[in-house]
Protein backbone atom coordinates (compact mmCIF):
# COMPACT_ATOMS: atom_id res chain seq x y z
CA UNK A 1 0.00 0.00 0.00
CA UNK A 2 1.25 3.50 -0.85
CA UNK A 3 2.72 5.49 2.03
CA UNK A 4 2.16 8.79 0.20
CA UNK A 5 -0.20 11.24 1.86
CA UNK A 6 -3.25 12.48 -0.03
CA UNK A 7 -2.23 15.95 -1.07
CA UNK A 8 -4.29 18.87 -2.34
CA UNK A 9 -3.34 21.93 -4.35
CA UNK A 10 -3.01 23.86 -1.09
CA UNK A 11 -0.16 21.56 -0.03
CA UNK A 12 1.90 22.81 -2.99
CA UNK A 13 1.03 26.52 -2.61
CA UNK A 14 3.54 28.55 -0.61
CA UNK A 15 2.67 31.59 1.49
CA UNK A 16 4.91 33.82 -0.60
CA UNK A 17 3.19 36.75 -2.30
CA UNK A 18 3.09 36.02 -6.03
CA UNK A 19 4.88 38.96 -7.64
CA UNK A 20 4.13 38.76 -11.34
CA UNK A 21 2.40 41.53 -13.26
CA UNK A 22 -1.41 41.30 -13.07
CA UNK A 23 -2.63 39.30 -16.04
CA UNK A 24 0.69 37.53 -16.68
CA UNK A 25 0.40 34.06 -18.22
CA UNK A 26 2.72 32.69 -15.52
CA UNK A 27 -0.20 32.67 -13.07
CA UNK A 28 -2.03 30.12 -15.22
CA UNK A 29 0.98 27.80 -15.39
CA UNK A 30 1.57 28.04 -11.64
CA UNK A 31 -2.07 27.24 -10.87
CA UNK A 32 -2.09 24.24 -13.20
CA UNK A 33 1.17 22.82 -11.82
CA UNK A 34 -0.09 23.19 -8.25
CA UNK A 35 -3.30 21.37 -9.26
CA UNK A 36 -1.58 18.41 -10.90
CA UNK A 37 1.16 17.84 -8.34
CA UNK A 38 -1.15 15.84 -6.00
CA UNK A 39 -2.14 13.67 -8.97
CA UNK A 40 1.51 13.12 -9.90
CA UNK A 41 2.32 12.12 -6.33
CA UNK A 42 -0.53 9.61 -6.29
CA UNK A 43 0.25 8.10 -9.69
CA UNK A 44 4.00 7.87 -9.09
CA UNK A 45 3.95 7.13 -5.36
CA UNK A 46 5.94 10.28 -4.62
CA UNK A 47 6.13 12.31 -1.45
CA UNK A 48 5.95 16.08 -1.71
CA UNK A 49 9.50 16.46 -0.42
CA UNK A 50 10.77 14.33 -3.31
CA UNK A 51 9.74 16.89 -5.94
CA UNK A 52 12.12 19.78 -6.65
CA UNK A 53 11.80 22.89 -8.83
CA UNK A 54 14.96 24.59 -10.09
CA UNK A 55 15.03 27.87 -12.00
CA UNK A 56 17.49 30.28 -13.57
CA UNK A 57 16.90 34.03 -14.03
CA UNK A 58 13.82 35.71 -15.47
CA UNK A 59 10.15 36.29 -14.65
CA UNK A 60 9.41 32.55 -14.80
CA UNK A 61 12.31 31.82 -12.47
CA UNK A 62 10.39 33.05 -9.43
CA UNK A 63 8.40 29.83 -9.73
CA UNK A 64 10.16 27.86 -6.92
CA UNK A 65 9.22 30.54 -4.37
CA UNK A 66 5.53 29.95 -5.03
CA UNK A 67 5.67 26.16 -4.78
CA UNK A 68 5.53 24.73 -1.27
CA UNK A 69 8.23 22.12 -1.75
CA UNK A 70 11.99 22.10 -2.19
CA UNK A 71 13.42 24.40 -4.84
CA UNK A 72 16.48 26.32 -5.93
CA UNK A 73 16.68 29.71 -7.69
CA UNK A 74 20.01 29.43 -9.50
CA UNK A 75 21.98 31.59 -11.96
CA UNK A 76 21.26 32.76 -15.48
CA UNK A 77 20.88 29.87 -17.92
CA UNK A 78 22.45 27.25 -15.67
CA UNK A 79 19.36 25.61 -14.18
CA UNK A 80 19.62 22.45 -16.40
CA UNK A 81 23.21 21.90 -15.24
CA UNK A 82 22.35 22.18 -11.56
CA UNK A 83 19.27 20.02 -12.10
CA UNK A 84 21.43 17.39 -13.82
CA UNK A 85 23.78 17.22 -10.86
CA UNK A 86 20.87 16.89 -8.46
CA UNK A 87 19.07 14.10 -10.32
CA UNK A 88 22.33 12.13 -10.72
CA UNK A 89 23.18 12.38 -7.03
CA UNK A 90 19.60 11.95 -5.80
CA UNK A 91 17.73 9.54 -8.09
CA UNK A 92 14.86 9.44 -5.59
CA UNK A 93 13.91 13.01 -6.55
CA UNK A 94 11.76 14.18 -9.44
CA UNK A 95 13.51 17.30 -10.72
CA UNK A 96 11.74 20.04 -12.67
CA UNK A 97 13.43 22.99 -14.40
CA UNK A 98 11.59 26.27 -14.95
CA UNK A 99 13.13 28.56 -17.55
CA UNK A 100 12.18 31.11 -20.20
CA UNK A 101 12.96 31.87 -23.82
CA UNK A 102 15.73 34.26 -22.76
CA UNK A 103 17.18 32.29 -19.87
CA UNK A 104 16.98 28.90 -21.57
CA UNK A 105 17.72 29.71 -25.21
CA UNK A 106 20.23 32.56 -25.01
CA UNK A 107 22.84 32.36 -22.25
CA UNK A 108 21.57 28.91 -21.29
CA UNK A 109 21.35 27.44 -24.77
CA UNK A 110 24.28 25.03 -24.50
CA UNK A 111 23.21 23.81 -21.08
CA UNK A 112 19.74 23.07 -22.43
CA UNK A 113 21.06 21.28 -25.52
CA UNK A 114 23.40 18.98 -23.63
CA UNK A 115 20.95 18.05 -20.89
CA UNK A 116 18.50 17.01 -23.64
CA UNK A 117 21.00 15.07 -25.77
CA UNK A 118 22.26 13.20 -22.70
CA UNK A 119 18.69 12.24 -21.81
CA UNK A 120 19.16 13.32 -18.21
CA UNK A 121 16.05 12.49 -16.19
CA UNK A 122 14.74 16.04 -15.69
CA UNK A 123 11.54 17.81 -16.76
CA UNK A 124 12.06 21.21 -18.40
CA UNK A 125 9.25 23.75 -18.70
CA UNK A 126 10.27 26.61 -21.01
CA UNK A 127 7.94 29.61 -20.73
CA UNK A 128 7.95 31.36 -24.13
CA UNK A 129 6.59 34.91 -24.37
CA UNK A 130 8.91 36.00 -27.21
CA UNK A 131 10.36 38.85 -25.14
CA UNK A 132 12.65 39.66 -22.22
CA UNK A 133 10.11 40.57 -19.56
CA UNK A 134 12.21 40.90 -16.40
CA UNK A 135 14.60 43.41 -18.00
CA UNK A 136 11.67 45.38 -19.45
CA UNK A 137 11.04 44.44 -23.03
CA UNK A 138 14.08 43.64 -25.15
CA UNK A 139 13.78 41.18 -28.05
CA UNK A 140 14.58 37.55 -27.20
CA UNK A 141 15.80 34.51 -29.20
CA UNK A 142 12.18 33.68 -30.10
CA UNK A 143 11.05 37.20 -31.09
CA UNK A 144 9.80 37.40 -34.65
CA UNK A 145 11.71 39.15 -37.45
CA UNK A 146 10.96 42.87 -37.48
CA UNK A 147 9.99 42.97 -33.79
CA UNK A 148 10.45 46.53 -32.51
CA UNK A 149 11.64 46.64 -28.91
CA UNK A 150 13.88 48.76 -26.71
CA UNK A 151 16.90 46.83 -27.99
CA UNK A 152 15.69 46.65 -31.62
CA UNK A 153 14.04 50.05 -32.27
CA UNK A 154 14.10 49.52 -36.05
CA UNK A 155 13.01 45.89 -35.83
CA UNK A 156 14.87 42.67 -35.06
CA UNK A 157 16.99 41.33 -37.92
CA UNK A 158 17.34 37.84 -36.43
CA UNK A 159 15.39 34.74 -37.43
CA UNK A 160 13.58 33.44 -34.35
CA UNK A 161 14.74 30.20 -32.81
CA UNK A 162 12.16 27.39 -32.75
CA UNK A 163 12.42 25.72 -29.30
CA UNK A 164 10.84 22.45 -30.48
CA UNK A 165 13.18 22.19 -33.47
CA UNK A 166 16.10 22.69 -31.09
CA UNK A 167 14.82 19.98 -28.76
CA UNK A 168 14.27 17.58 -31.66
CA UNK A 169 17.77 18.23 -33.03
CA UNK A 170 19.11 17.56 -29.52
CA UNK A 171 17.35 14.15 -29.55
CA UNK A 172 15.18 14.85 -26.51
CA UNK A 173 13.03 11.80 -25.78
CA UNK A 174 9.89 13.75 -24.80
CA UNK A 175 8.90 16.99 -26.54
CA UNK A 176 5.63 18.87 -26.15
CA UNK A 177 3.98 22.27 -26.45
CA UNK A 178 1.10 23.89 -24.56
CA UNK A 179 -0.63 27.25 -24.06
CA UNK A 180 -0.77 28.70 -20.55
CA UNK A 181 -4.47 29.50 -20.77
CA UNK A 182 -5.52 26.01 -21.93
CA UNK A 183 -5.54 24.21 -18.59
CA UNK A 184 -6.86 20.81 -19.71
CA UNK A 185 -4.37 20.47 -22.55
CA UNK A 186 -1.49 21.64 -20.37
CA UNK A 187 -2.52 19.18 -17.65
CA UNK A 188 -2.41 16.25 -20.08
CA UNK A 189 1.03 17.26 -21.34
CA UNK A 190 2.55 17.84 -17.89
CA UNK A 191 1.19 14.59 -16.45
CA UNK A 192 2.77 12.59 -19.26
CA UNK A 193 6.01 14.54 -18.94
CA UNK A 194 6.14 13.71 -15.23
CA UNK A 195 5.85 10.00 -15.96
CA UNK A 196 8.42 10.01 -18.76
CA UNK A 197 11.75 8.39 -17.92
CA UNK A 198 14.34 10.75 -19.40
CA UNK A 199 14.59 14.32 -20.59
CA UNK A 200 11.18 15.94 -21.04
CA UNK A 201 10.94 19.32 -22.75
CA UNK A 202 7.71 21.35 -22.70
CA UNK A 203 7.41 24.71 -24.43
CA UNK A 204 4.59 26.75 -22.87
CA UNK A 205 3.28 29.79 -24.72
CA UNK A 206 2.44 32.47 -22.15
CA UNK A 207 1.40 36.02 -22.76
CA UNK A 208 3.42 38.98 -21.44
CA UNK A 209 0.61 41.52 -21.31
CA UNK A 210 2.98 44.37 -20.42
CA UNK A 211 5.78 44.11 -22.99
CA UNK A 212 4.44 41.76 -25.69
CA UNK A 213 0.69 41.58 -25.30
CA UNK A 214 -1.22 39.49 -27.82
CA UNK A 215 1.79 37.95 -29.54
CA UNK A 216 0.00 34.59 -29.75
CA UNK A 217 -3.52 35.87 -30.42
CA UNK A 218 -3.64 34.55 -33.99
CA UNK A 219 -3.96 31.02 -32.60
CA UNK A 220 -4.29 31.35 -28.80
CA UNK A 221 -7.17 33.81 -28.53
CA UNK A 222 -10.45 32.00 -27.85
CA UNK A 223 -11.99 33.18 -31.11
CA UNK A 224 -9.07 31.81 -33.14
CA UNK A 225 -8.14 28.56 -31.39
CA UNK A 226 -10.47 26.19 -33.20
CA UNK A 227 -9.49 27.33 -36.68
CA UNK A 228 -5.83 28.12 -36.09
CA UNK A 229 -4.52 25.45 -33.71
CA UNK A 230 -4.49 21.66 -33.58
CA UNK A 231 -3.94 19.45 -30.53
CA UNK A 232 -1.92 16.39 -31.50
CA UNK A 233 -3.09 13.01 -30.22
CA UNK A 234 -1.10 9.83 -30.67
CA UNK A 235 -2.59 7.48 -33.25
CA UNK A 236 -5.23 9.96 -34.41
CA UNK A 237 -5.56 11.92 -37.69
CA UNK A 238 -4.29 15.51 -37.56
CA UNK A 239 -7.56 17.36 -38.10
CA UNK A 240 -8.79 20.77 -36.99
CA UNK A 241 -11.59 23.30 -37.46
CA UNK A 242 -14.98 23.68 -35.79
CA UNK A 243 -16.17 20.32 -37.09
CA UNK A 244 -12.72 18.82 -37.78
CA UNK A 245 -13.41 19.55 -41.42
CA UNK A 246 -9.77 20.37 -42.22
CA UNK A 247 -6.72 18.14 -42.06
CA UNK A 248 -2.97 17.97 -42.62
CA UNK A 249 -1.55 15.78 -45.38
CA UNK A 250 2.06 15.39 -46.52
CA UNK A 251 3.57 15.08 -49.98
CA UNK A 252 6.95 14.83 -51.63
CA UNK A 253 7.96 17.99 -53.46
CA UNK A 254 11.35 18.92 -54.93
CA UNK A 255 12.99 16.03 -53.09
CA UNK A 256 11.52 16.96 -49.71
CA UNK A 257 8.42 16.17 -47.70
CA UNK A 258 6.08 19.06 -47.01
CA UNK A 259 2.72 19.44 -45.23
CA UNK A 260 -0.38 20.96 -46.76
CA UNK A 261 -3.92 21.70 -45.62
CA UNK A 262 -6.91 19.92 -47.15
CA UNK A 263 -10.65 19.71 -46.65
CA UNK A 264 -11.43 16.29 -45.18
CA UNK A 265 -14.30 15.85 -47.64
CA UNK A 266 -11.93 16.22 -50.59
CA UNK A 267 -9.49 13.41 -49.78
CA UNK A 268 -9.48 9.75 -48.84
CA UNK A 269 -9.02 9.29 -45.09
CA UNK A 270 -5.91 7.23 -45.74
CA UNK A 271 -4.20 10.37 -47.09
CA UNK A 272 -4.55 12.31 -43.83
CA UNK A 273 -1.48 12.42 -41.60
CA UNK A 274 -1.83 10.23 -38.50
CA UNK A 275 0.22 11.48 -35.57
CA UNK A 276 2.81 9.05 -34.20
CA UNK A 277 4.67 10.46 -31.21
CA UNK A 278 6.46 7.14 -30.71
CA UNK A 279 8.00 6.81 -34.16
CA UNK A 280 11.74 6.05 -34.03
CA UNK A 281 12.14 8.50 -36.92
CA UNK A 282 11.63 12.14 -35.91
CA UNK A 283 11.11 13.48 -39.45
CA UNK A 284 7.36 14.03 -39.12
CA UNK A 285 7.79 15.61 -35.68
CA UNK A 286 10.23 18.07 -37.27
CA UNK A 287 7.66 18.75 -39.97
CA UNK A 288 4.94 19.49 -37.42
CA UNK A 289 7.27 21.64 -35.30
CA UNK A 290 7.91 23.89 -38.32
CA UNK A 291 4.21 24.54 -38.99
CA UNK A 292 3.05 28.05 -38.09
CA UNK A 293 0.10 30.34 -38.67
CA UNK A 294 -1.28 31.72 -40.91
CA UNK A 295 -0.42 29.01 -43.46
CA UNK A 296 -0.99 26.17 -40.99
CA UNK A 297 -2.65 25.65 -37.63
CA UNK A 298 -0.26 25.89 -34.68
CA UNK A 299 0.39 22.32 -33.40
CA UNK A 300 0.09 21.72 -29.65
CA UNK A 301 0.40 18.60 -27.51
CA UNK A 302 3.05 15.89 -27.53
CA UNK A 303 5.31 15.79 -30.59
CA UNK A 304 7.63 12.99 -29.50
CA UNK A 305 7.72 10.40 -26.71
CA UNK A 306 10.20 7.55 -27.06
CA UNK A 307 12.07 5.22 -24.74
CA UNK A 308 15.85 5.40 -24.53
CA UNK A 309 18.31 4.65 -21.70
CA UNK A 310 18.74 7.71 -19.50
CA UNK A 311 22.10 9.24 -18.66
CA UNK A 312 21.30 8.40 -15.04
CA UNK A 313 20.95 4.70 -15.82
CA UNK A 314 24.03 4.55 -18.03
CA UNK A 315 26.16 6.33 -15.45
CA UNK A 316 25.02 3.99 -12.68
CA UNK A 317 25.93 1.00 -14.86
CA UNK A 318 29.35 2.44 -15.58
CA UNK A 319 30.04 3.09 -11.89
CA UNK A 320 29.01 -0.45 -10.99
CA UNK A 321 31.24 -1.84 -13.74
CA UNK A 322 34.17 0.24 -12.45
CA UNK A 323 33.62 -1.13 -8.94
CA UNK A 324 33.51 -4.66 -10.33
CA UNK A 325 36.73 -4.15 -12.29
CA UNK A 326 38.73 -2.14 -9.76
CA UNK A 327 36.98 -2.53 -6.44
CA UNK A 328 35.52 0.20 -4.26
CA UNK A 329 37.78 3.25 -4.43
CA UNK A 330 39.50 5.10 -1.61
CA UNK A 331 39.30 8.85 -2.31
CA UNK A 332 41.98 9.79 0.23
CA UNK A 333 44.39 7.24 -1.21
CA UNK A 334 43.58 8.34 -4.76
CA UNK A 335 44.35 11.97 -3.95
CA UNK A 336 47.79 10.96 -2.73
CA UNK A 337 48.59 8.75 -5.71
CA UNK A 338 50.76 9.81 -8.67
CA UNK A 339 52.48 13.15 -8.95
CA UNK A 340 52.05 14.99 -5.68
CA UNK A 341 54.13 17.68 -3.98
CA UNK A 342 54.29 19.59 -0.74
CA UNK A 343 54.29 23.37 -0.44
CA UNK A 344 56.17 24.78 2.51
Amino acid sequence: MSQVAEYTRKDFSSKQEVRWCPGCGDYSVLAQVQRIMPEICTQMDLKKENIVFISGIGCASRFPYYMNNFGFHTIHGRAPTIASGLTLSRPDLQVWVVTGDGDGLSIGGNHLIHSLRRNVNIKIMLFNNRIYGLTKGQYSPTSEIGKKTKSSPMGSLERPLNPLSLALASEATFIARAIATEGTQMRDVLLQAAQHNGSAFIEIFQNCNVFNDGTFDDFAAKKNQVENSVFLRHGEPVTFGKDNEKAICVRAKHGAIEPYVVNVADVDKSEILVHDEQSPNSALSHLLAQMETPEFPMPLGIFRSINHPTYNELLDQQVEQAKKNQGVGDLKKHLRTGETWSVS
